[in-house]
């Protein structure tokens, strides 16, 4: 596979292999590297798992393998691994692209602080005649 702009390279599928979980199973599998592009382009644009290009395999499968991964631990495994192989030197976040929720835009600085009981008020539910659970 000839990588395009932003998809893994060679020597960056050559660290994070070995580290991809592989059970066969009746169905053949998907490529993992196309996976692991279609994963990664979704995740840098920011849209729908719908809207994975087609050359990046099925969206349902790239979704799925995404979440089972994340809950296995996969994906610390390749962060590790990648920025061991490159001793260190590239590791990067580009907050251009981190979006902020549009009610959140539009609070004040030095807004409001959280309310503080009044004096002499105790936040304790005997105070309030609650009674403590049998």
């Amino acid at each position: 596979m000839s990588p395009c702009r932003y998809e893994l390279s060679d020597f960056e599928w050559s660290v994070i292999q070995p580290l991809l979980p592989s059970k066969p199973r009746g169905v053949p599998r998907v490529d993992d590297r196309r996976v692991l592009n279609g994963i990664y382009w979704r995740l840098r644009t920011d849209s729908s798992w719908a809207d994975i290009l087609e050359r990046c395999g099925p969206p349902t499968t790239c979704a799925n393998r995404f979440r089972r991964w994340a809950k296995i631990g996969v994906w610390d495994r390749i962060f590790d691994a990648v920025s061991k192989a490159y001793d260190g030197d590239l590791q990067m976040i580009d907050a251009s692209s981190i979006r902020v929720h549009q009610h959140a835009g539009r609070v004040k600085k030095g807004g409001r602080t959280p309310r503080q009981p009044r004096l002499g008020t105790t936040l304790e539910p005997s105070a309030w005649g609650a009674r403590a659970a049998a």
